[in-house]
């Protein structure tokens, strides 16, 4: 049986290097293009440049990227420049990936996968792009050379989110935006929120990056991410067109093709318009089902192209002035899928976008602040308390950041730390991409920076950056046989998020596991009570609830 075994492994890691030759010895063509290695003068401890290209950290903790050139000499300006941001974001990209699969043995059956689920995505990835990554790979670390080469990984990881997503249909990101106009704003014009709830835990978001690039070809844009990426999840360009994504439903696709954020990228380079807009993401193979909620100054509203592996829709609100974005899609095209029709029901992406209806009839002609105070919003709907960190509140306390932007007059804010709570910065593109850009030293426009949250500094803050220690506390003792709570600690640990379902379900399931049924019991309707996130969830709760009842018979 074992020699069985060891055949077909053997024959499946033969058919992997068969299958993926050519993507392997892949390197983009690059000789075409002039390039200066850049030779990076340290000004201080946050500020470095190399002729006109700059990194700098602002007051609230945000690094602050400009970058010009052709495709190469952006990729290695940026790589010099945020070498050791973009180090560090690799290190923890990767040790959670050791975290997940500790085994060096499945370590190396996972690096035969990724290179054999990527072996067609350098032919769907622009050739511009391609160089843009070989320049910033340059200054990646050696320390993870043995996972894939510089380049190749590079690749991989602007796959990472389409990857994640398409494997476990991976909804760690419950994502919301909107865009008003019209009736719907203080003086009509076009706004647009966004919160990007993306996590890899709390270090991989210390670090967020905005970048100013001026393309020699092409639409100067700015995007909000991190360090190492050149893709785009939430950004605006010159001629005020904004990109947010936001994840759907999706099968799981044979083949990595273009990742979501290089489509993104693409249009904020090259579109001035929705309707180029759309053109450059219906040509695009994609892997992954997404919303791309696409703004315009020129046409002055909003629109969400819907793009999934076989299929792609425009969801144009008719005769309305804002646009609401979750996680389901919305157009004719996706009006029959039964993937989409089972996520509203079963998700909490419906609740999401009732909560924005709920909020924009309270809150009607919007401003930026009025948007910020959307998605700062904890509460579920009719401002029931549903506990901190429930996916089904805009505000889930676990952004990435948020953006706000205003695309007529190139404005743009962008949350720091913690989550969406901190100060909202405010940057002016069309200043920074002019003459005017650094005459200060300071590429904010700060006189327009929207406050910090109260609650940040709040007990009950506090209280929740407390809990989601204390539930690792005791998630390890539900998952260790060695590890025994005190009586106190699920008192304690339940009065810091008292209104959160999860705390009385995490209680029921380590009581269960010490074998106090009475108590798991208890714990398990008391959860039951709460506002619990998915459908999925309450099942769940429901059948520990009717496996202890058969124990206390």
């Amino acid at each position: 049986m074992k020699s069985k075994s060891l055949f077909f492994l053997y024959l499946v890691l033969n058919l992997i290097s068969c299958g993926t030759r050519k993507s392997v010895k892949h390197i983009p063509e690059v000789n075409q293009y002039t390039l200066e290695i850049p030779k990076v003068e340290k000004i201080n401890d946050s500020t470095f440049s190399f002729n006109q290209n700059y990194l700098t950290k602002n007051k609230q903790q945000l690094w602050e990227l400009y970058i010009k050139g052709n495709p190469l000499q952006l990729g290695y300006n940026n790589g010099a420049l945020t070498q050791n941001l973009m180090q560090k974001q690799e290190e923890i990209f990767f040790s959670k990936v050791e975290g997940f699969v500790p085994s060096k043995f499945k370590q190396k059956l996972l690096r035969g996968f990724l290179k054999w689920y990527n072996r067609k995505m350098y032919l769907n990835v622009r050739e511009d792009f391609q160089a843009e990554l070989y320049g910033l790979s340059q200054y990646s670390s050696d320390k993870y050379d043995f996972i894939a080469p510089k380049f190749r990984r590079a690749m991989y990881l602007h796959g990472a989110h389409d990857i994640g997503h398409a494997m476990q249909d991976l909804m760690v990101v419950g994502c919301t935006s909107l865009a008003v106009w019209n009736e719907n704003t203080e003086n009509g014009d076009l706004l647009i929120g966004r919160n990007f709830d993306f996590s890899v835990g709390e270090d991989f978001s210390k670090n967020k990056l905005i970048e100013f690039v001026e393309p020699e070809n092409g639409i100067p844009y700015m995007s909000v991410s991190w360090p190492g990426m050149i893709g785009v999840v939430s950004g605006m360009n010159k001629e005020g067109i904004t990109v947010t994504i936001n994840a759907g439903r999706s099968k799981i696709p044979l083949t990595a093709k273009t990742p979501i954020s290089l489509v993104t990228r693409e249009i904020l380079q090259y579109a001035k318009n929705i309707d180029e807009a759309i053109a450059i993401a219906r040509k695009r193979k994609v892997f992954v089902s997404e919303s791309i909620l696409v703004g315009s100054a020129n046409d002055k509203k909003a629109v969400i192209i819907e793009v999934s592996p076989k299929n792609f829709g425009v969801y144009n609100a008719a005769n309305s002035s804002r646009v609401f974005c979750t996680n389901h899609f919305q157009s004719e095209a996706y009006k029959n899928d039964k993937k989409n029709q089972k996520h509203i029901i079963e998700s909490h992406s419906e609740y999401r976008y009732e909560k924005l209806q709920e909020l924009l009839q309270e809150k009607p002609k919007l401003n930026p602040e009025k948007i910020a105070s959307i998605l700062r919003d904890k509460s579920g709907l009719k401002d029931k308390s549903i506990g901190y960190g429930n996916e089904k509140a805009i505000n889930q306390l676990l952004a990435h950041h948020a953006v706000i932007f205003s695309p007529e007059k190139r404005l743009v804010w962008v949350s720091s730390n913690p989550y969406q709570l901190g100060e909202f910065v405010c940057y002016d593109l069309n200043e920074i991409f002019s003459d005017k850009k650094l005459k200060d030293g300071d590429f904010a426009k700060t006189e327009f920076n929207i406050a910090k949250d109260p609650f940040a500094d709040s007990k009950e803050f506090g209280n929740y950056e407390e809990f989601k220690f204390a539930n690792g506390e005791v998630e390890n003792a539900i998952d260790s046989d060695d590890v025994i709570l005190t009586d106190d600690f699920i008192p304690h640990y339940q009065s810091l998020n008292p209104d959160f379902w999860l705390v009385y379900y995490q209680a029921g399931k380590y009581y269960f596991k010490q074998k106090d049924y009475s108590k798991a019991k208890i714990e398990f309707e008391k959860a039951l009570m709460k506002e619990i996130t998915t459908v999925s969830d309450r099942e769940n709760v429901e059948k520990k609830l009717k496996k202890v009842n058969k124990y206390l018979k």
